[in-house]
């Protein structure tokens, strides 16, 4: 067994070498920024673990980002493929809420990090607008090899009992920076800025001032002792306007140089010029004539703390998040994922009310013992948690000591020193409470419980519309699954099993069903049929396709016949929708099967010895459209041992992918799935279509296998 101190020192390593893989694809393509996330194994959100050329600050939004989400890592994720956005208006057009959140000039390219079957992350870039507007064939062959290069690396971790996990927050990569300057020379470029009537200061990625010349703190009337380490709009009460950090913001992530004026309390008028590179931001500063930017004056006195533009361009992000999420469980990840990387706290909780207490339904930051301790506490319970939700009132302490005044009885639970709880009002009703926590004591100024207290009316607001999305999504899964048969009939030497799992996206009843009929003792008739459309019409003519099927089936009638009866009925019915239909007619002696189709997808059959063909069997018009349509019957071998694959599109279908070819990587799979099982074979299918694509149309399966013996 490894010792501990030599598995971290392993780790440690792997983590280096991937710092390096980084490094040098930054370096050889160019690119002004870079990314790499991590997929830990059974989730399914991508986790950033190391980024250099730009700010944690500013890429907080992005620290986790849902395996589904519209973003162009996640895309490349789910596509296998390298994406490339070669300008703004692209950017703003694939993926408006980056657009938003980011509204510089700038150019993405996203490739993902796989190996021959896992999915380890992805890595992204960026580049300045001057790069040409296509990637070059050196530079996509650079990132293709430093995609491999990370996949050998997190596959050789793995294998060897020490795979890289993601920290709790992504590391930052050094910038690199100039070989070492002679003494003396570094010496008299210092006396060289000391002599020039001009300001001079840098900033590090992260806005913080790293040096200032004599004539800059002179012109910003501050001493430089009480500006090093700090970002001069946090300091400086009449830089407090966030137009002025969204000028910082831009000139790191287009990295263009930029400028802009603003107006001194003695009324003096400077200009400031920023000059970025990968280490940090130059910025040289002098007098003004008159103002240059179309901002003539700041408009208010400051308030006690400036709203920064990145706290702005977060709490848009955050609104832009949540108004994609779905459900409430939805609405709990994008809130926890989101809030603590942008707003600064070390952890949070989500509660809302249930039956007279508060329950906790997400957290960050937080031990589950905690939260298992103090979930479910009573309305009535004398916390500010409670109080925040029955008042609608929400209360801030910058110490224990503040909150033990205000609660004698409190009890300091966790290792956190300052504490916001916000009640979530939905509709002018409270709902619910967001603790927010923090490491260090915290003064709250009223810029940022306004911002706070923001926060938590986006989420209330949309945890409101997921709540009602969640009771009208489970009334038609209900009716859903109440239309289909809730057991299959059981035959003798004949194993089945059946799967639904009804589309993530969207509330509406779906027309996919499946059907297993016993004829006779040794035979039966198995159906797989998808109703166009996904409403109550669609479930109602679904389960008049059912009855018909049911019908001729047990009348003794041929696949085909079956289908053309079954049509005829719906082009009687008019019902303005169509259906794909394919049916098996199962003879167990004589291990055979008879499969006729209309417009389904082609049945899979692997073989007891493990290849699987494709059953293209001749198609017929989908059912509904023509009353005189004709349905060929096919006859085939079923030996035992054999599994019969009947499914829906859903299990296949993807935006941007040719249904042939994700039919035969399906095939490919069943071939090579290991398991006998055939409930475990199900579900080992329904997890790969679901990590191909995001799942946006319910899927059907029924797996049949017959035994040796009827």
């Amino acid at each position: 067994m490894q010792h501990p101190a030599a598995a971290r020192t392993a780790a440690g390593a792997a983590a280096e070498l991937l710092d390096a893989v980084l490094a040098d694809v930054v370096r050889d393509t160019g690119a002004s920024a870079g990314f790499v996330y991590l997929l830990p194994p059974g989730e399914r959100v991508l986790r950033m673990v190391l980024v250099c050329g730009v700010s944690r600050r500013i890429v907080a939004p992005w620290a986790r980002i849902p395996w589904d989400a519209e973003a162009p890592l996640a895309e490349a994720v789910r596509q296998r493929r390298l994406i490339w956005l070669g300008s703004q208006e692209e950017i703003a057009r694939r993926y408006p809420q980056i657009g938003a959140v980011v509204p510089y000039d700038f150019m993405v390219a996203a490739a993902p990090i796989t190996g021959a079957d896992t999915v380890w992350g992805s890595i992204g870039l960026l580049w300045p607008v001057w790069h040409p507007p296509q990637l070059s064939a050196d530079e996509q062959e650079t990132i293709t090899a430093c995609c491999r290069r990370a996949a050998a690396l997190l596959q050789q971790a793995t294998d060897s009992g020490r795979p890289l996990r993601p920290a709790d927050e992504p590391r930052l990569l050094p910038a690199p920076h100039l070989p070492q300057a002679d003494p003396a020379q570094a010496m008299a470029a210092l006396d060289f800025t000391e002599r020039l009537s001009i300001g001079c200061c840098a900033l590090d990625l992260d806005g913080k001032l790293t040096f200032l010349n004599a004539a800059g703190a002179e012109l910003l009337g501050a001493d430089a002792a009480h500006l090093m380490g700090n970002r001069p709009w946090e300091v400086l009460p009449w830089l407090y306007d966030p137009i002025f950090e969204d000028h910082y913001r831009a000139a790191v992530i287009a990295r263009q140089p930029i400028s802009f004026t603003a107006q001194h309390p003695s009324g003096t008028w400077l200009f400031f010029q920023l000059y970025p590179d990968g280490s940090g931001i130059s910025v040289h500063i002098t007098h003004a004539e008159k103002p240059v930017a179309t901002k003539a004056s700041n408009p208010a006195p400051p308030p006690d703390e400036p709203v920064g533009a990145t706290a702005l361009y977060h709490l848009t992000h955050i609104a832009a998040a949540l108004g994609e999420a779905v459900g409430a469980h939805d609405v709990v990840e994008q809130a926890a994922d989101q809030i603590v990387p942008a707003f600064g706290p070390t952890a949070m909780a989500l509660m809302t009310v249930e039956e007279g207490r508060l329950r906790i339904i997400g957290y960050r930051g937080y031990s589950p013992d905690l939260m298992a301790r103090l979930d479910a506490a009573p309305l009535t319970a004398d916390t500010p948690a409670a109080a925040a939700l029955t008042t609608g009132v929400p209360s801030f302490y910058s110490t224990f000591a503040d909150l033990k005044r205000s609660y004698p009885t409190a009890v300091h639970l966790d290792d956190k020193s300052s504490w916001a709880f916000l009640p979530l009002i939905a509709s002018g009703h409270p709902v619910g409470t967001l603790v927010l926590a923090y490491d260090k004591p915290r003064p709250y100024p009223p810029a940022e419980r306004a911002i706070l207290t923001s926060l938590a009316g986006l989420i209330a607001q949309a945890l409101g519309r997921a709540r009602l999305y969640d009771a009208k999504h489970e009334l038609a899964h209900t009716l859903q699954t109440g239309l289909l048969p809730r057991t299959l009939p059981r035959l003798a030497g004949l194993e089945v099993t059946a799967r639904y799992r009804p589309a993530r996206n969207g509330m509406d009843i779906g027309g996919d069903f499946y059907d297993l009929i016993r004829c006779t003792p040794t035979t039966a008739v198995a159906v797989i049929g998808d109703v166009q459309g996904h409403n109550t019409t669609a479930a109602a003519l679904m389960g008049q396709v059912r009855t018909a099927v049911h019908a001729h089936a047990t009348a003794g009638a041929t696949p085909g016949d079956i289908l053309a009866r079954t049509n005829r009925l719906l082009t009687d019915l008019d019902p303005g929708l169509f259906a794909s239909c394919l049916i098996a007619h199962l003879d167990l002696t004589h291990h055979r099967a008879q499969l006729a189709t209309a417009g389904h997808p082609p049945a899979l059959l692997r073989h007891p010895d493990g290849p699987t063909d494709i059953l293209r069997i001749p198609p017929g018009l989908l059912l509904g459209i023509a009353p005189d349509a004709q349905y060929q019957t096919t006859d085939i071998a079923l030996p035992p041992g054999a599994v019969l694959a009947l499914y829906t599109d859903g299990l296949v279908e993807s935006p941007g992918t040719d249904i042939d070819d994700a039919t035969t990587a399906l095939a490919a799979h069943l071939t090579s799935a290991q398991t006998q099982n055939l409930d475990t074979l199900a579900e080992t299918l329904i997890h790969y279509a679901e990590q191909a694509a995001p799942l946006n149309d319910d899927i059907a399966l029924l797996l049949i296998r017959p035994h040796n013996k009827p």
